[in-house]
């Protein structure tokens, strides 16, 4: 007997992510790599946003599919073994949503990095960055469940997708500061995650006549610039 639940996202990862989740609802503890996807639809984005067709995936895994306990490989050389076990967990979501990829955790005094390397990560990135926010939002709340100590942010990166984000999202601090000043009003930027809150605040600390604050509760904890009087 098999196991059949049909996902829809904005990308194929997208919705490969979300019939995995509901297959692990409903089959706690299933063995990921047993699950198969099929591709009904990729989605159309539509013209200028007007017809948007979502993708749709349909994800099959016999009932009886059990993960074996996972055993977490060594620390490798220079690695702590937070770094290897965020790099493990990384290397699982990945594998689990049908990605092929290398995995590497660098560390810092307060950033776990896991960077993963592969020809064809779109799927991993997804639209807007939406799937590997949702794989790092993941791996921080799996990490750190019940563990107060030790507690390092772990960033997911992609093909550089980090770097790029950084630059996008600094240049968008300085066009809304410029807005700010310009019309002494507040703007709140989009929802981010706590690691992209911090290069906006980083940017702007030195901006003459705004100041910047993290309002709303997580997931949804945005920046608002204000103006200095």
């Amino acid at each position: 007997m098999e196991l059949q639940v049909e996902a829809t996202g904005e990308t194929v990862g997208e919705a490969k992510w979300s019939a995995l989740r509901e297959l692990e609802r409903q089959r706690p503890g299933l063995d990921k790599s047993a699950v198969r996807f099929q591709v009904v639809s990729e989605g159309e984005r539509g013209l200028l946003g007007v017809g948007f067709t979502p993708a749709r995936v349909v994800a099959t895994v016999p009932v009886d599919a059990v993960a074996e306990p996972a055993t977490p490989s060594p620390p490798r050389e220079d690695e702590s073994e937070l770094a290897a076990e965020a790099r493990d967990l990384v290397q699982r979501i990945v594998e689990g949503i049908g990605v092929s990829a290398q995995v590497a955790a660098d560390e810092t005094d307060e950033t776990i990095t896991v960077s993963c390397v592969g020809p064809d990560l779109g799927m991993l990135i997804g639209r807007h960055g939406q799937t590997i926010d949702a794989i790092q939002y993941l791996a921080n709340a799996a990490m750190y469940r019940g563990r107060v100590e030790d507690r390092k942010d772990i960033v997911v990166d992609a093909a550089g997708y980090r770097a790029r984000r950084r630059t996008s999202l600094e240049a968008l601090a300085v066009r809304s500061a410029e807005r700010v000043v310009a019309s002494a009003e507040p703007v709140e930027l989009e929802p981010m995650t706590a690691v992209e809150r911090k290069v906006v605040h980083i940017r702007l600390k030195e901006f003459d006549g705004v100041e910047t604050t993290s309002e709303g509760t997580e997931p949804n904890r945005f920046v608002v610039i204000r103006p200095v009087a």
